[in-house]
């Protein structure tokens, strides 16, 4: 019976090939789990040679599931295939086929340049290397490409794609690290005399000396043979004299484990322990201490990293923490927030509440008023760096003066170390509070916006000419949050193709709007905070 599993090895093995979903030769610009700013990225970015417009192709058989147009993610097409696995195509410029028209009718139909739709299975079939739709640059996009997604169906997790085209890809390019930090616990550890984390380079000279607990980590990157884009490193193991403390591996986590990033990241830098509130399955401890590690013998201790991608390319950095026993500062007694806790912070006006589970470790702050007489509200700072949540934590302000008496010009701003001020939202459920939730713990005020967006047409004169209209829509405060306009009073169909530029596209259609003559465009564009600009244009098409 031998033959009957190495045939059901091979079947299940062919199952799991996808085809190239281009024409040319598979390249990438980002690869799968690379670290973002706010979470991790969720697929492979394949190249597109830098054009817009290249034909994309179903990967195997099965029936596209939902169809979607937004400003995050632009054109948007879900495969389901018989394999098991589901498809995320983003960035499209184009539908093919009849979903096109479909997709443009429900535009019209609900007024709204975002929708989506889940068809029926039989509705829209696809086989292996059928024409679905076309290679784009819309949505949050830098530049033309297709970043595909690939969902597990029985577990709903995102799944590291690279498997599934490895025949297809060349590539002998091991990943590379740039440096190492290291993290003395507080209270417990002490590096080079220092209880803060430090960063380090490879073969540095100067000893390094150690003593009690502390955990390191690594900046890294991974690159492939002929491209000079930097990827994420797919595995991540640490070893010390021998022995494997710690091991991440990234090949596939759930959505809602996105924010965990902020815990296993340090200012690019990937931890090789465990924050207490961490629950990032990726990550593995294998020492019993989180993957702390104790320094507590004078001698030399040998720390070794092996960095691996997906295809197997390997490459080892190594370096020595002398243990040499010293004086542990104890921890300063500061005002914390518990990780395991509920925080309540009620001080000066701000009321503060943390859920439990939000934070990842104890949290320290150094709570700082600040402010004048003339301010809506004083300003809060927690610190000057930013505390994350996993969970949204729940922030009131109380107002001193209402300059305004619209109660929905105020907004909560949080503002950067290098004073950029950024909205977050609000409402006021009383005359002298205003309340929002926020991800992010830094410095907090209450600023008023009573300036509308700023709307500019982009060369008008040759609007006729191309069919296209081109506005951009600027609001400094708070953002703009809904536009719509009309040509000759019947709705016309504005969009923000690419959410980088942000710029307010309609391509006339001869088939929605009679050509050959004078036409009016009215463009009503409307902030966060609810100030609105309205602006006519006359143009011959």
């Amino acid at each position: 019976m031998a033959w009957l599993t190495c045939f059901a090895q091979a079947s299940e093995t062919d199952s799991l090939r996808f085809a190239n979903p281009f024409e040319h030769p598979i390249a990438f610009s980002g690869n799968f789990g690379e670290l973002r700013a706010n979470h991790f990225h969720g697929g492979l970015d394949f190249k597109s040679q830098g054009v817009e417009g290249k034909e994309v192709y179903a990967l195997a058989d099965g029936y596209v599931s939902r169809i979607r147009v937004t400003h995050g993610s632009g054109y948007v097409l879900h495969v389901t295939y018989n394999n098991g696995y589901e498809t995320i195509n983003r960035h499209l410029s184009a539908f093919a086929g009849p979903i096109a028209w479909r997709v443009k009718n429900l535009q019209y139909e609900r007024e709204s340049w975002e929708v989506e739709f889940r068809p029926m299975p039989d509705e829209y079939p696809v086989k292996r290397g059928q024409l679905i739709g076309y290679g784009g640059n819309t949505g949050y996009s830098f530049g033309p490409h297709l970043h595909l997604d690939v969902i597990e169906l029985s577990t709903g997790e995102y799944v590291d794609p690279l498997p599934f085209f490895a025949s297809q890809v060349k590539d002998h390019t091991a990943p590379r690290a740039t440096g190492f930090m290291l993290f003395p616990q507080a209270g417990r550890g002490v590096v080079n005399g220092k209880t803060d984390p430090q960063k380090f380079a490879f073969g540095r000279k100067q000893p390094l000396t150690a003593w009690g607990e502390i955990g390191a980590a690594i900046r890294a990157n991974d690159y492939m043979d002929g491209v000079h884009n930097k990827y994420g490193v797919r595995t991540v193991v640490l070893r010390v004299d021998g022995q494997e403390v710690f091991r991440s591996e990234v090949d596939r986590f759930a959505y809602e484990e996105n924010r965990y990033i902020h815990s296993w990241t340090y200012d690019g830098y990937m931890k090789s322990f465990i924050d207490p509130g961490n629950r990032l399955r990726m990550l593995h401890a294998y020492n019993g201490n989180r993957g702390l590690v104790t320094i507590d013998e004078e001698r030399p201790y040998h720390f070794e990293y092996t960095l691996s991608d997906a295809l197997g390319n390997t490459s080892r950095v190594d370096f020595t923490v002398q243990g040499r026993r010293m004086e542990i500062p104890a921890r300063e007694e500061k005002d914390f927030f518990g990780w395991k806790s509920i925080n309540l912070l009620n001080l000066y006006g701000l009321y503060l509440k943390i859920p439990s589970g939000s934070l990842y470790e104890d949290s320290p702050y150094d709570f700082e008023v600040s402010g004048d007489s003339t301010d809506i509200s004083f300003t809060y700072s927690l610190g000057e760096r930013p505390i994350y949540l996993h969970n949204p934590g729940l922030v009131a302000i109380k107002l001193r003066h209402l300059p305004v008496k619209d109660h929905s010009k105020y907004y909560v701003a949080s503002i950067s170390p290098k004073g950029r001020k950024r909205s977050v939202g609000g409402e006021m459920p009383t005359d002298s509070t205003i309340v929002t939730q926020t991800y992010e713990l830094g410095t907090f005020t209450v600023c008023v916006d009573t300036v509308p967006p700023v709307l500019t047409p982009v060369r008008p004169d040759v609007w006729g000419k191309t069919g296209r209209i081109v506005i951009k829509a600027r609001d400094r405060e708070t953002g703009v949050a809904t536009y719509r306009g009309t040509i000759d009073g019947e709705y016309a169909l504005f969009g923000k193709p690419n959410s980088i530029k942000g710029d307010l596209v309609c391509v006339l259609d001869p088939n929605r709007m009679k050509k050959g003559g004078s036409h009016e465009l009215v463009m009503t564009v409307t902030d966060a905070c609810g100030n609105v600009t309205t602006e006519r244009y006359r143009f011959v098409w």
